[in-house]
């Protein structure tokens, strides 16, 4: 089931000052997948005069993080969406503006199954960042966790 979140980007802008600050939009946002954008700006180049790898990952863990709150929102009243861990592999040199693609790899349903059990689920989201041109720079695994609130 797709639902719209078009929420999530606006919500985000508000509460995460990092996206404000570097100016991250968000396209399409459903609780399966987010697709979010990293303008270009010199001040957040590197030496070699791309996009600094903390912007890289940063816009990638903030495209998971979409994905989190989409799937998850409903349930921030009795448990908090956490990053656990993550991967990155930067593939080649990106230019220009960068688009994050990023995909929750199970379903949600089974996520809350797991919380309702009483466990502390883990779950995988997959993020695919290019660049202006369209090609792959950047691979990502972020595994997030459902910590219960008390």
């Amino acid at each position: 089931m797709t639902t719209d979140a078009g929420w999530v980007g606006t919500a985000m802008g508000q509460a995460v000052p990092w996206v404000r600050t570097t100016g991250v939009e968000f396209g399409e946002v459903t609780p399966e997948r987010a697709v979010a954008y990293l303008p270009d700006a010199a001040e957040m180049h590197n030496h070699v005069g791309g996009p600094h790898a903390a912007m890289i990952f940063g816009l990638g863990e903030t495209a998971s993080g979409a994905v989190a709150m989409a799937a998850f929102g409903a349930s921030m009243d009795r448990a908090t969406p956490l990053v656990v861990r993550s991967e990155i592999q930067y593939v080649r040199l990106a230019r220009g503006t960068l688009t994050a693609a990023a995909v929750l790899d199970r379903p949600a349903a089974d996520v809350l199954a797991e919380l309702n059990a009483g466990t502390r689920p883990e779950f995988t989201v997959t993020v695919v960042i290019t660049d202006a041109g369209g090609g792959e720079t950047t691979r990502m695994s972020v595994v997030w966790t459902l910590r219960p609130n008390r």
